[in-house]
Order: structure tokens, then C-alpha cells, then sequence
């Protein structure tokens, strides 16, 4: 009976010890991202959802004066929102400009089950796009805006502002993507030099596959770039991605118990089609506004020499190439007072110009 008593209290004890814990984070978390829910003075920290062909799409608004321009940034992928951890490397630049970031078609807080079987196409993205421009601009009261995209991203805000220029007064485009089959096949040359012979890496680029898209393929490309000190997040990160996720103002619990049931393969699908490919900046080269590029000089997930072939062909108002040091694909978050830094360096240029 002893025995049983002593296992009974210490089972209690247990049990208030995790009722501790938890209400402690709970309660941590509560201020933090009380914190983060504010808005400054003058500024404006605002989500919504957006009817947007026929699909609910989320943004998240914010800056600390309304009255400066407006900065849309597109996330990479395709299907790759950034909305768990962006709030914190976008608010760095939100001094200069109100920040509109995206969740698009059927992904992070925009995901929906129902959209799984809706083939994904150029048309279709460039009306979205274009549908949450005009969106943005009515209710910011602004005649355009600056766009700005990472890695996919890059490549549709390429294409949107290309297609619509008299909505965007500026494109800035970092891990910019140009031609997705060259791009592979460029970095299949890459890891044979860095290969030297070696069998395992041998191996993996016999799996690659540039001009047919496969999960095979993207897997030997992740374990190549890991291996050789060139993935993603090979620099780590200037903030803690543990806080920033914790802590982030947009989401709550139900919102990341959906963040990790969603089934993306419709991507997958959209990544290996010729819908994706139609995208290529190739010969396409004319840009009625300022042109910039970030892009780290580490970066061949997205081959950062194709880019600065691509930017030495582009003809636009003004062009300002920077290239990061030391830097693979995940220069925002590696990097992301570097980064900024650049961003007020542009604005500047911009406000002056």
C-alpha cells in the first residue's frame, strides 16, 4: 500500500510539474506575442484574408509609417510560405516601407484541402499576383508599390512585373531564379567539380534529373549542397528561429496543428510541369523600373553567376547588382541585418532618385 501511495504522489507531482511547464509557456508566449501584436505609432500591423479567385488568400500588413511606400514580398517554393518566421526579418526594413507579406495560392495560412486539385498555372498565378497588387494598392491608398521576391519569388515577381509594370515602381529580386532547367543543369556541372572523383556524390548526381523535376532529384540535390557546405541554412541564422516561432503574432495553435497537415504534393506536381518552366526569364529582359538584385556568392540553389549573367542583359531605368559574402540560398535569415541593410540602401537610392 506504500508502494502504491508514494508511486500515486509522485505521479501528481509529475503531473503538476507539466501543468507548470506548460502554463509557463503559455504564458511566455502569450507576451510575446502580445509584443509583437502591436502597432506603432503612426504605422499600421494589420492581417487579413483576400477573396482571390475564387480561393481565401492570407497577408499580413505592417510598418511603423503609413506614409511611406509599399514593399510586397514573395516568398519562395513554389509553395514555400514563409509566414512561421518572416515577421522577423521583414519588420528590419518595415522604417522604410509598409511590408506586405503573402501567403499564396494554397499554402502556409492560405492552404486549403479543396484547392489540392486545382491544376496550378502561369495564368493562374499571374492573376493572383495581380488581383493582390491592386488589392494592396486601394487600401493603402498608393499608386504602386516595390516588389520584392526570394528564390521562387524572384522569378514570379520577375514575371508580374514584367507583365504589369504600371503597378510596380521597383523590383528587387534575391536568390534570383532565371531559367529553372538551366539552373539545374548548371548546378549538375557545379557538383561534378566539386565531385573530384568522389563515389557517393558521384552517385547523387547520377539521380539528377535537370529537365524532369523529381522528389529523387530534389533529394540528391539537397544531399549534394549538404555535403559540400552549400544548403540553405549552411551559414545557421542571425536570430533564433525557436523564438521567432513561438513568439509569432499569426499564429495560433490551430493554425500550426494545420500547418502540419497540409499535403503539398500539388506543388510537386506544379514544380515538374511545363507551367513552371513558362516562367523563364530568358530573352525576356525589359524592365520598365529599377531593377535590383541581392544574391549571395554561395548560392547555387539558385545559381547566383546565371543571375549576374541574366542582370548584365537587363535593360531597366536604373540596375544595382550586390552580391552577399559568404552566403548560400538563405541569405534572408543568415544574414538578415545584412540583408536590410541593403534594403535601406535601395529605398534610399529610390527616394533620391
Amino acid at each position: 500500500m506504500k508502494k502504491k501511495s508514494k508511486r500515486l504522489k509522485m505521479i501528481k507531482w509529475i503531473a503538476f510539474a507539466i501543468f507548470i511547464l506548460a502554463a509557463s509557456f503559455f504564458l511566455i508566449r502569450a507576451i510575446g506575442r502580445a509584443i509583437y501584436n502591436r502597432t506603432p505609432d503612426g504605422g499600421i500591423n494589420e492581417s487579413m484574408y483576400i477573396d482571390v479567385n475564387g480561393t481565401k488568400q492570407w497577408i499580413h500588413v505592417y510598418g511603423e509609417d503609413i506614409d511611406n511606400p509599399v514593399l510586397l514580398y514573395l516568398h519562395g517554393g513554389p509553395g514555400s510560405s514563409t509566414s512561421d518566421i518572416d515577421y522577423i526579418f521583414t519588420r528590419k526594413w518595415a522604417d522604410v516601407y509598409t511590408v506586405v507579406t503573402w501567403d499564396q495560392r494554397n499554402c502556409g495560412k492560405s492552404y486549403d484541402a479543396q484547392q489540392n486539385d486545382i491544376v496550378l498555372t502561369r495564368e493562374l498565378f499571374l492573376t493572383d499576383g495581380k488581383k493582390i497588387t491592386k488589392f494592396i494598392l486601394d487600401y493603402l491608398s498608393k499608386d504602386k508599390l516595390t516588389i520584392l521576391g526570394h528564390s521562387w519569388g524572384s522569378i514570379y515577381g520577375a514575371n508580374l512585373a514584367l507583365e504589369y509594370p504600371e503597378y510596380y515602381e521597383c523590383f528587387i529580386g534575391t536568390g534570383q531564379l532565371v531559367d529553372y532547367i538551366e539552373n539545374e543543369e548548371a548546378f549538375r556541372q557545379e557538383a561534378l567539380l566539386w565531385a573530384e572523383g568522389d563515389k557517393e556524390t558521384l552517385e547523387f548526381i547520377n539521380q539528377l534529373t535537370p529537365d524532369r523535376i523529381t522528389m529523387e532529384h530534389i533529394t540528391a540535390r539537397n544531399a549534394i549542397m549538404q555535403k559540400y557546405g552549400y544548403d540553405m541554412m549552411a551559414n545557421g541564422s542571425d536570430y533564433n528561429l525557436m523564438t521567432t516561432v513561438i513568439f509569432n503574432p499569426n499564429y495560433s495553435i490551430i493554425d500550426w496543428i494545420d500547418y502540419f497537415k497540409r499535403d503539398m504534393s500539388v506543388y510537386l506536381d506544379f514544380f515538374a510541369s511545363k507551367e513552371f518552366a513558362s516562367f523563364s526569364l530568358k530573352g525576356r529582359v525589359d524592365y520598365q523600373m529599377p531593377f535590383y538584385n541581392i544574391n549571395g556568392d554561395k548560392d547555387y540553389q539558385t545559381n547566383y553567376t546565371l543571375a549576374q549573367e541574366y542582370f548584365e542583359q537587363v535593360n531597366a531605368p536604373y540596375k544595382q547588382m550586390y552580391l552577399m559574402e559568404n552566403m548560400t540560398h538563405g541569405l534572408l535569415e543568415s544574414d538578415s541585418e545584412g540583408f536590410s541593410k541593403l534594403i535601406h540602401q535601395i529605398a534610399k537610392i529610390e527616394k533620391a532618385r
